[in-house]
Order: C-alpha cells, then structure tokens, then sequence
C-alpha cells in the first residue's frame, strides 16, 4: 500500500475490482450479519466508515451522520470525494464502479492504492449498502465541481451527472433502506447510533463527529444540502471531538471508579509496519475492562494483539516489582490475571494487511501484531513506571493484593468445593432436582425462600424442572472475591447445582440446565434479589449468559374472577384491558393498595344466559374480583403452573448483553461501592420507578 497518499494520486486507477455484486440481495445476512436492527444499523457502520478511513489517512477531520425524515440517513465527509473520472477496468465512472461493484474501491490494489490503513477489510461497504437500499444518492464535491449519481436497490438510475460547482471537496451518501430486505422494521435507533460513533471519535484524535436527528424536522431536501451548512432548523444533535483520543476514552470508562494512579498512560508508536497506540489506567476495582480494536474495528474476543499486550505487562510488572524489592520471594510470581485485575486499558493497532478469525471480525488474527504491540508498549510503559515510581508502586501493591486474594480464593475454592460436589455428586439439600439428565431440556427455577419453593416443588413439571430456592438476598459479588463468595451458603449451592464450577475451573460444557430461570416476587425486594443475582452471573458466569442460559419469569400482577371466568394481568395495562372487556364499571375507582392477596370487587355488567335472562330480564350483575399478587408464594402450586412455569403458557424475559460497556456501567453504578453515581442514578430515574408503597 502507498506509504504517503495526496489528492492528486488518489485517481480512477486506484479502484481496483474484484467480483459483482450480484449476490448481495440474494444472501444479505453474509454481508452484514443479519437483517435484523443489528444488520441495519450496519448500514450506517459500513458508510461512516469509509469517511472514517478518509480521517484515518489524513485527509478528511469532519463527518456529519444525519437521521432524516422517511427513514433515510445522510453521512457527508470533508475528505477527497470519490474519484469520478473513467475506470480503466469497468469502462464506467469510479464512482459508479464503487457503488455498484462488490470489492470495488480504493483499499484494494497493493502499492498505488487509496489507503495504507482501513477498517473496512473487504471493501463491500458502499456496494452493499446500495444493494440493500431502496434508494441511494451518492453526491461528490471534488475538483471545484458537484457530481451526483442516483441509485435503486443496487441499479443505477442514471449516469454520473455535473449538478454544480464547488469550493470543498468530500463525499455526501444518503439512503434509505429496503424495507422488503429489513422486514423487522427500518427505524433506526438514536442511542444506538450516537454510542457507536462516540467510541469511532475517540479512535480518531482530532476527528469531529456531529450526530443531527432531523427526522422530526418536516421536509428536508437533502440534495440541496451539505455537512457543515446551517440548515436553520432546530433538531437534537450532538457533537464529538477528543484530543486525546483514546486516553480520553480510558478516563471515560473510569469516570465512576477511584483510580489507584492519577496518570493515564498513553503511547503510540508503528513498529514494523504495524501501528500501535495504547492508553490504560488502573482503578480500585476487581474486575478488569480490556477494549481492543484493529483498524477501528472493536474485537470483543480479543486476539494477538492482546497476548502481545498481556505479556509485555506480566513481564514488565514482575520485573520491576523484584527489582525494587516490592514482590517478595515468599509472593512468587505474578500472573497474567493479577495483573489484570482493576485495570482498564484501550489498545488499537492498525495494520495495512490484517486478518481476523471468523467472519465477525471479533477476534484479530495477524501475528505481526503481537510482537509490534509487545516492543511498543514493553519499552513505552517501563519508561513510564522508571519516571513515575510512586504511581509505579501503586500499581505493584494493587496488583500484589490481587496475588494473595487469588492464593486466598484457591484454598478457599479447594476446600469448599470439593470434586465430587463439582460433578454433581453432592448437590445441595434443598434442590429439588429434574430427573432428566439431558441439559437441553432441563431447567432449575431460583426462586425467593421457602414458601415460593414449596408451591413451585409442587407445581412443576418433574421431569424436566428442578426449584431451587434462595434464602434472603444474596452476597452482592460486585466487590466481592471469590474466597468470601463462595463462603455464602447460597452461592455455593446456586454454583453446584449448575454444575459448571466457577473461576479458572469452569467449565460450561458441564452445565446442567440450559434454562436458568430467576423468578422473584414482584416487588422491591425481588427486584433487588433478581439484581444481585444477575450481578452474579455477570460477573462469574458470562458464558452462561452469552449462551443464552438466563432467564427472568414474568408472574402475573393480578388474578381476575368473573363468574367462572378466570384470567390473569401481568401488567396493570392488562388489568385495565380485561376489566373492560369485562364490562367493570368504575374501573378507575379500583383500589390497588396492597392488600396481599386480598380481593377486591367491582359490579360487571350482566352476561346472562337466555333462560336467566328470562327469569331477571338481565338485571342482575355479576361481580368482578380482583386478587393482587405480592408474592410467589401466595400462588397455589397450580396457579403458579399455569402462570409462570408452564411452557405453553409462560413469560419469560432471556438476559442478553447488547453493550458489554453499558452492561460494565450499570452494575458499577447500581452495585459498586462508590455511592454518589448510584444516588445520581436513583435521582435521575426516579420518575421511572413503579413502586408498591
């Protein structure tokens, strides 16, 4: 690839071309992973990133991403427009070639092409966005002229036109995307855009990036329009820009945590062809937050450019803490999780040939990363603790705390946990166990106390449905190592009755249930136990929710009697909607105090038989009666079935984690030790909360 990239190199002979597009309609789901909200939103990913490889060359340092009326976007960059002159291969404009052709661009070709870096491995961006799109409007400002070219569903409308003249240069793509292909809807979601590209901002230093959602603003014309022109309408926008780059998302994801050191590292240095920038910064915290990205691709399943990191700091930290006589002989070494432990760290590499493993791009494969990673930030951070030796000590006594809490936790796992409860020789007394032994069908039901246990042990299902109930609420494990967790005697059971282990011993091959149902009372005390479990699991046994393992039971609000009509409300919407198709009169004037599992009735209008009609002339209303339910237990062992375990008749909500990083912020917020975010939080939301008093 060409090492420094002007204007004036970037021609129609950079674009190079290496197969249709034919197929992309066809299989859209190989192209952007699924045609769901995930896959359109992809959409805007695919374009942006390209302005983004235009600010990554150096040639663009504004974008603009608007959200328009009628479900089209607009992404508009100041870099070098898109080449419009003949394509030697295609015989039509590079343009055309670009938004039409399938790996057709400028990160193709070797020596001589656009772009020596680009998040955008396989160049299908721009292409499969237009295949995918109803409509697609590509405008270029290049060369003191304006050139346009419209397209439907991959198919060009018409040539390349000149429609004015021009004092910028940059790209504008609008589309809309193909509701026939996107058939769970085109509306695309506010947060989930602003999120995403705030994390590109930072990876970019410098880079401004400005959100706007017109999609309330009435008509815009967005053909008369460009990025950076008032358009005199007042719409939510917001607007990105970091210095700093990663080092300000390092101070970002640390803004709620106590940092044992008030110097954020920082590098950034290309070693052997291989870019690397690094920023990290310990915390007083257990859990460890490790952001990697390649060519501003974030890769959650980490990769070499991990391993080269997390060797360098194992090293670095045990040499240095021998060396001053920090870690003692009697301490032995540091491992590649002591070290770990509290740290938040932001790694980007950036590679002209890159390789990932699987199509996801989820984990980076290139081994020339892991030894650039090992020497830049091996040589950079031990310079850092040789002329910080205060933050440096720190940083060894956080770590060495760690060591011992991890020896501590060992024995403590050892002679808690022994083999055979592991393997479910041992399992806990007050499990009720399935008597199917194949995962895929069984299912343990966590429920509060004994009474919910002693209803649901009778109501269920034998065969395939085991109850295990929780005394009281459980060890909030936010703060919590592992020797004084598995000291609970509620945890321990929880994590025999899975089957799994827990730590370096786990093991979800071994899982028992592939059903982990949370059913808790609906009131403030359950919530909080569904909390506290969910913190749990989040934090010792995210496999086990990425697996989709974890669920939480939705257990009606209301019982509803009319007659011999029975009917059951999971939200007071329901109750009201059964109510009045029930004929209650004075709906409105219902008391819905607790009266724990008092009834309460109302007059219904008559539903008389013919014959009863005959005898009263239909005068005669029956009541309506109304139990509120606070808690499991209050269920009889059929209701209960009927409402919350049976699996024809059943809700249930499956625990996923969409935003790791979200996820990360909330259970710190909620359940960390640090108390002014979490009465933020409260403060904020309260208006949210729907409480029972």
């Amino acid at each position: 690839m060409a090492k420094d990239n002007k204007s004036k190199d970037y021609g129609a002979e950079q674009i190079s071309v290496l197969e249709g597009l034919e197929p992309v309609r066809r299989r859209p789901g190989m192209y952007i992973g699924s045609t769901g909200p995930d896959g359109l939103h992809h959409l805007v990913w695919e374009i942006f990133d390209n302005s983004r490889d235009e600010a990554m060359a150096g040639h663009a340092d504004t974008i603009e991403v608007v959200l328009l009326p009628d479900d089209h976007v607009r992404v508009a960059d100041n870099g070098r427009g898109i080449p419009t002159a003949i394509h030697p291969k295609t015989k039509v404009s590079a343009l055309e070639t670009v938004m039409t052709v399938l790996h057709a661009g400028g990160k193709f070709g070797g020596e001589g092409s656009g772009y020596k870096v680009s998040g955008g491995l396989h160049g299908v961006g721009a292409s499969v966005v237009n295949a995918l799109s109803d409509y697609t409007r590509a405008e270029v400002h290049r060369e003191g002229e304006i050139f346009a070219q419209e397209f439907s569903q991959g198919n060009k409308k018409g040539p390349v036109k000149k429609i004015g003249k021009s004092k910028d240069n940059g790209t504008v793509i609008t589309f809309k995307p193909d509701a026939t292909i996107f058939k769970e809807g085109i509306k695309f979601d506010w947060k989930t855009v602003i999120d995403r590209l705030r994390q590109q901002a930072y990876l970019v230093k410098k880079l401004r990036v400005t959100v706007i959602d017109a999609r309330e603003a009435g008509k815009v014309d967005s053909t008369k329009t460009f990025w950076f022109k008032d358009q005199g309408i007042e719409v939510p926008s917001i607007t990105y820009y970091f210095e700093g780059g990663i080092q300000s998302m390092v101070r970002h994801y640390n803004q709620l945590q106590k940092p044992i050191h008030e110097t954020v590292f920082y590098c950034e240095k290309e070693q052997d062809n291989v870019g690397v920038e690094i920023s990290l910064q310990y915390v007083d915290d257990i859990s460890a937050r490790i952001v990697p990205f390649a060519n501003n691709i974030y890769n959650p399943e980490h990769g070499t450019h991990v391993t080269g990191f997390k060797t360098a700091l194992t090293r670095l930290l045990n040499t240095y803490g021998k060396k001053n006589n920090i870690i003692k002989e009697s301490d032995g070494p540091l491992s590649g999780d002591d070290v770990l432990e509290g740290l938040t760290v932001v790694i980007s590499v950036k590679l002209a040939e890159i390789q990932f493993e699987g199509q996801t791009k989820a984990k980076l494969g290139s081994t020339e990363a892991q030894g650039a990673v090992t020497t830049v930030f091996g040589d950079a951070f031990g310079t850092f603790m040789e002329e910080h030796p205060d933050e440096a000590k720190a940083i060894i006594n956080k770590v060495l705390l760690a060591l011992r809490a991890r020896k501590a936790a060992k024995a403590a796992k050892d002679s808690i946990l022994r083999k055979g409860a592991l393997e479910g020789m041992t399992l806990p007394g007050k499990l009720a166990d399935c008597q199917s032994k194949d995962a895929t069908e069984s299912e343990i039901f966590i429920v509060e106390g004994d009474s919910a246990g002693g209803t649901a042990k009778m109501g269920r299902d034998r065969r395939t449905q085991a109850i295990l109930p929780l005394r009281g609420k459980i060890l909030n494990v936010e703060r919590a190592r592992l020797d004084k967790m598995l000291a609970s005697n509620e945890i321990k059971n929880l994590v025999i009755a899975m089957g799994t282990s827990i730590g370096d011993t786990f093991d979800i091959d071994k899982m028992r249930y592939h059903k982990m149902v949370i059913a808790t009372d609906a009131d403030v005390d359950g919530s909080h136990i569904t909390t506290l479990i969910l913190t749990l699991f989040y934090r010792y046994f995210r496999a086990v929710i990425d697996a989709g393992y974890v669920y939480i039971a939705q257990p009606p609000l209301y019982k509803i009697k009319k007659g011999k009509e029975l009917f059951y409300a999971y939200t007071d919407e329901d109750k009201e909607k059964i109510l009045k198709s029930l004929g209650a009169q004075g709906v409105d004037e219902i008391d819905d105090s607790d009266h724990s599992g008092d009834e309460e009735e109302v007059e219904g209008e008559a539903e008389a038989t013919s014959a009863e009609a005959s005898a009263s002339q239909g005068k005669r209303a029956q009541k309506i009666s109304i139990q509120r339910y606070k808690g499991l237990g209050e269920m009889n062992a059929e209701e209960l079935w009927e409402t919350t375990m049976d699996p024809a008749r059943r809700v249930l909500k499956q625990v996923k984690v969409e935003d790791a990083e979200a996820a990360n912020k909330v259970f710190d917020t909620l359940m960390g030790s640090e108390v002014a975010p979490r009465k933020a939080f409260i403060q904020s939301n309260a208006k949210m909360a729907n409480l029972d008093i």
